[in-house]
């Protein structure tokens, strides 16, 4: 019986996951190779999804990790994928706020037994807000070393935007908590599919169970734009965000342009993309101890002040 190989992406709100899911998509796909994605987000509407591309099944999971409140569903979509296609491989990118081991378990049922090829856990690490981790709560901190610990490979990511003698010491101190992990530093996510195919897998026990998530403030916010917004206003919102904002990304309508923008934020950095068709005005917040109708309320009025 032919099996599916599985990798699960892990890393923490911003790292560069869909970055690398992307990456790694465009590589399946000229190797000829068959391959699903599954998606799992904490608010209830997904823009990743729309980044995937035609022709990559695609299941979604929404309002909740997979490692907590949503592994039944788990079961159903990845039951589906397995049926409804001839798959070589299966990715699945978790939340940030997902703790690996528990995502793991999510995935070893007995169900897929025979059907699955687990390969290994693949965290990205942003390189700034490892160095800055010390900002962070304690419970994130330790979500943070956690995915580290687990991981197989390790993508130091964002190493454009260290030095190269803070690239060194922060190896060592990643190095230090997992010593059988391949590292590799990396600009955008790049690394060859080639790599990630061989790597060693290490021993997990899947149902080890750690309560770091039940600790975790983690609040994903949906906001559905109703019309465009100045540029210049979204900006000035942006910077008055608090600091425990740390990611979001979403479909902005700005009054000077026909399309909407792709727009992503992460580390207090934003980045827009022209889209050149219309699509949902949707943005997604992710962050800790956040206020929503606070937030919700501030991008309403950016709306009215836009539509006088």
């Amino acid at each position: 019986m032919k099996t599916t190989e599985v990798y699960i992406l892990g890393g923490f709100l911003g790292s560069g996951k869909t970055t690398l899911l992307r990456n790694i998509l465009k590589q399946e796909s000229e190797a000829g190779r068959k391959v699903a994605v599954l998606l799992n987000e904490l608010g209830s509407v997904s823009v990743d999804s729309g980044l995937i591309g035609d022709g990559v099944p695609l299941k979604e999971l929404f309002d909740g990790c997979i490692c907590c409140t949503i592994q039944d569903k788990l079961e159903v979509q990845l039951h589906e994928l397995l049926t409804e296609n001839e798959l070589d491989a299966v990715y699945i990118e978790t939340t940030g706020a997902a703790h690996p081991v528990e995502v793991l378990d999510g995935i070893m049922s007995p169900i897929f037994a025979k059907k699955l090829e687990y390969k290994g856990i693949i965290t990205v690490v942003d390189l700034l807000r490892w160095r800055d981790r010390e900002e962070l709560s304690p419970q994130l901190r330790q979500l943070l070393a956690e995915q580290i610990h687990h991981a197989d490979f390790i993508l130091l990511n964002k190493a454009d935007m260290v030095s190269e003698m803070e690239a060194a010491q922060l190896i060592y101190t990643i190095q230090a908590l997992n010593t059988d992990a391949v590292c590799l530093l990396t600009e955008y996510a790049a690394v060859s599919l080639a790599s990630l195919q061989q790597m060693q897998r290490k021993r997990h026990n899947v149902h080890q169970k750690l309560d770091v998530h039940d600790h975790l403030h983690l609040t994903a916010i949906v906001h559905t734009f109703e019309g465009a917004v100045e540029q210049t206003d979204f900006e000035v919102w942006l910077r008055a965000l608090p600091e425990t904002v740390y990611r979001m990304k979403g479909y902005i309508s700005f009054t000077h342009s026909q399309y909407p923008h792709l727009f992503q934020y992460s580390y207090g950095m934003p980045m827009y993309m022209n889209e050149m068709m219309k699509m949902p005005l949707n943005i997604v917040m992710i962050g800790e101890k956040l206020d929503k109708e606070m937030m919700i309320g501030q991008l309403k009025a950016l709306e009215a002040k836009a539509a006088r």
